[in-house]
């Protein structure tokens, strides 16, 4: 009897240490949350406030009481803010699309074929994550400019047609998938092309999401190379609009239509990502896992 009311406090102290530990850590998440998200409530109160008001206001209000969407209008007629957005779904589509024909092509070929010194070619070609980002982009914007692309969505997307990390995690997402199953094919005369489209591709479905919108989103907050390739205003992209709007547009005085602009900005991306959250998640957990 006493060995079973030992067992029932040893099990109700429990309990009791894991409620508490639960609350710690859910308080500790709640209040990172709300400091992550603060900034982004800021922005949206900002962007609907007046200018009037938002001028009037000596010390900032986490609140308003007469909300409007003049600042919305003014974000999108005072500035070609449609034209930013046009030329950044442009760029972010071909480049998206580009980038993917090549990591596939290139990871399906460092994966499953076989040819001479291709352990030796996937080592050199890892290495080129060693190489400083600013060096890629002082070569890319020498040979860019020595080809005459500046100013042209050519000489946007070029350079950001390929990427080893991306290559690389679609690799090993590829080499999970067991050697029999290629052989199989190969022995019903399954070519590799449609082995690729018909069979792995599928299979991999969430880590080929998942980088397609990693990419997106990389390409929507590009704003080092477009800024080096484009000077002229209609290949601005909406990180150098943004950018144009701070220094020769109204950004300066008008903070609400500013933010307003970095609202219209900014949802598309949270919305995509709150879509396939899951996906990304899932797609980046399989291809660092291998077995």
């Amino acid at each position: 009897m006493e060995k079973y009311n030992d067992f029932e406090k040893i099990e109700k102290t429990a309990k009791v240490r894991k409620k508490v530990k639960n609350v710690i850590v859910y308080t500790l998440l709640s209040f990172w949350g709300l400091m992550v998200l603060f900034p982004f409530y800021w922005m949206i109160l900002t962007s609907i406030k007046s200018y009037s008001a938002y001028n009037s206001e000596y010390i900032p209000k986490f609140f308003t009481l007469s909300p409007t969407l003049q600042n919305y209008v003014e974000a999108f007629t005072t500035v070609p803010l449609a034209r930013y957005f046009t030329n950044t779904i442009i760029f972010t589509v071909v480049t998206t699309a580009l980038m993917l024909l090549v990591t596939i092509l290139a990871a399906f070929a460092f994966a499953r074929l076989n040819f001479k010194g291709k352990n030796l070619a996937f080592t050199i070609f890892l290495s080129l994550m060693m190489i400083p980002n600013e060096l890629v982009i002082i070569t890319n914007y020498v040979t860019i400019t020595n080809l005459d692309m500046r100013n042209t969505f050519a000489g946007l997307i070029l350079p950001s047609v390929t990427s080893v990390f991306y290559i690389y995690l679609l690799k090993e997402n590829f080499e999970q998938i067991p050697d029999q199953l290629y052989y199989a094919a190969k022995v019903d005369g399954t070519s590799d092309m449609k082995y690729l489209f018909k069979v792995l591709l599928p299979i991999c479905k969430p880590t080929v999401i998942t980088i397609a919108i990693l990419k997106v989103i990389e390409c929507w907050n590009s704003y080092v190379w477009p800024r080096l390739v484009t000077d002229d205003e209609l290949y601005f992209l909406v990180s150098n609009g943004i950018q144009e709007i701070r220094e020769n547009g109204f950004g300066r005085e008008n903070i609400p239509a500013m933010m307003a602009a970095v609202v219209v900005i900014s949802v598309p991306l949270i919305i995509l990502f709150l879509i396939f959250r899951k996906k990304i998640m899932a797609g980046v957990s399989r291809g660092g896992t291998k077995g």
